[in-house]
């Protein structure tokens, strides 16, 4: 069995309004596939899954696909919720 660890999951702009919260503390296995991680995020906040091809991801500060990648995750890391930049 895959050990958890907690992590702090940081909302920005639209998933902030969409989850009420700008951040929280979950509890994921140490080892999860970025997409995997999204879903852990998703059935806590099934509303998030009208912006999933909006948003970009970013762990420890690095943008993430959403994807097979396996992430490595250690307690207290954070993962970002952030949603696309427009401009003109």
């Amino acid at each position: 069995m895959v050990p958890r660890c907690q992590v702090e999951v940081l909302y920005f702009a639209k998933s902030a309004e969409i989850t009420g919260v700008r951040s929280e503390t979950i509890s994921v296995p140490q080892e999860i596939k970025a997409l995997q991680l999204w879903k852990e995020i998703e059935t806590r906040h099934p509303g998030l899954a009208d912006v999933r091809n909006q948003v970009i991801f970013a762990v420890r500060q690095e943008y993430v696909e959403l994807g097979d990648q396996l992430l490595l995750l250690q307690p207290g890391d954070e993962i970002a919720v952030i949603p696309p930049i427009s401009g003109g």
